[in-house]
């Protein structure tokens, strides 16, 4: 093996070199992961001056992660590496093996992939990166659906996969901790990881950068006990113990650092629980909703005092209200165009402030007749409104009601 985690005194010249350029870009990855953004000018001059960016671009991708800025700081960062890899194997050359570091190299690798991988897991676990399909989004027709948002609907629809794919993930870090189950840790990650960077790569998420380096750290992990997967599972040969690098070889020492990673294990995965579920009662599917949640549809829409009819053409008139989020509110027009606004509902006063100005003349009245007729009355930047709406029962849609079947005589694809 070029590279292994069994002990050896003295290291081939090519395991050597391999090492230096491995351990520098992987560690100068991590360090720039947290640090490029305090160095933006630097690297946004970089990207100007030395490969001939022509257009602005800033470190904050606002969620994306494969922005113009993040593939110049991976320029950097194969520069950085060959530089560093260069210089290390010039001036270190003497030196017979890298046990220690290389040990310390591994740790750094899996604490970094564990932590990630809880956190993508519980993410998922809680539904908080993959929500429930909004009610504006049953109202969106497919064709236009970004990419990104189909596949964000596709997770979305099922609780169940999300806690098995998040459950997936959680188990790879879990195996990452102890170093007897690194290996299996390690592939367990690939194999989870692999299925999120073609998701990533196919529906055009911006985060496959990212996914495509948690890929190759655990294969680093993997790669480096691979003869023993491979006497096991390929040649069908009996494998051997290997002698591994102990930086303490001491009994007490051992004990101490088991029941730290515990600790530490359970810590941090409360830690992250909590904060996803907080999370997805604030945004997520347990999420405080408007008191007037719902679908309502524009029957009768009156404009200072003219009826308006309901013209497909038209990009003003109401078709739909939206009203999901606590204090939200987004309005379908005609056309099917989409305008979105703060809505403060006061139950107690049945009154509407709309984007905070009601002071300036933005507000309505509503009255409600039975749990599926609404009436909104008021002034809406600067035009007397008054509009008819009835409850359309989101819970009809295919996608809400399909449900699970055991037994299904014919599939059912619509």
């Amino acid at each position: 093996m070029i590279l292994t985690q069994e002990y050896k005194d003295n290291w081939s010249p090519f395991s050597k070199i391999l090492f230096r350029f491995v351990f520098s870009y992987v560690i100068l990855y991590i360090l720039l992961m947290f640090v490029s953004s305090s160095l933006e000018s630097v690297i946004v001059s970089i990207g100007k001056q030395i490969l001939g960016i022509g257009h602005d671009f800033v470190a904050n991708g606002r969620g994306s992660g494969d922005t113009t800025f993040a593939y110049v700081t991976l320029f950097i960062n194969a520069i950085g590496a060959l530089t560093i890899g260069t210089l290390w194997s010039i001036l270190d050359k003497k030196r017979p093996s890298y046990n220690k570091l290389f040990y310390w190299f591994l740790v750094i690798v899996r604490i970094y992939l564990v932590l990630f991988m809880f956190f993508y897991g519980f993410v998922k676990v809680f539904k908080v990166q993959f929500p429930s399909p909004s009610l504006m989004r049953l109202l969106q027709p497919l064709g236009e659906f970004s990419p990104m948002g189909l596949a964000w609907t596709y997770m979305g629809y099922s609780k169940g996969f999300n806690l098995f794919a998040g459950g997936m993930e959680v188990l790879g870090g879990l195996l990452l901790i102890p170093r007897r189950t690194q290996t299996l840790g390690a592939f367990v990650v690939m194999g989870v990881m692999l299925q999120v960077a073609m998701m990533n790569f196919m529906f055009d998420i911006p985060v496959k950068i990212f996914s495509v380096h948690l890929i190759l750290f655990a294969a680093i992990i993997f790669i480096t006990d691979i003869k023993r997967f491979v006497s096991v599972f390929i040649t069908n040969k009996a494998t051997q113990p290997y002698k591994y690098f102990h930086p303490i070889d001491d009994r007490l020492y051992h004990k101490i650092i088991f029941w730290l990673k515990i600790g530490l294990a359970v810590l941090i995965m409360g830690g992250i629980s909590w904060q996803m579920h907080t999370t997805e009662k604030s945004r997520g599917d347990k999420r405080e909703k408007s008191p007037l949640y719902g679908i309502w549809e524009a029957q009768i829409f009156i404009k200072n005092n003219d009826t308006i009819p309901p013209l497909i053409t038209d990009d003003k008139r109401w078709r739909y209200l939206i009203l999901d989020y606590k204090n939200r509110a987004s309005t379908k027009s005609m056309n099917d165009h989409i305008n979105s606004y703060d809505f403060e509902i006061d139950t107690t006063k049945n009154r509407i402030n709309v984007d905070g100005n009601e002071e300036n003349g933005h507000y309505f009245n509503y009255t409600r007749k039975g749990k599926d007729y609404l009436i909104l009355n008021g002034w809406f930047y600067y035009d007397s409104l008054k509009i008819h709406l009835t409850r359309k029962d989101h819970t009809k849609f295919e996608l809400i009601n399909r449900g699970f079947h055991w037994i299904n005589e014919y599939p059912r694809n619509q």
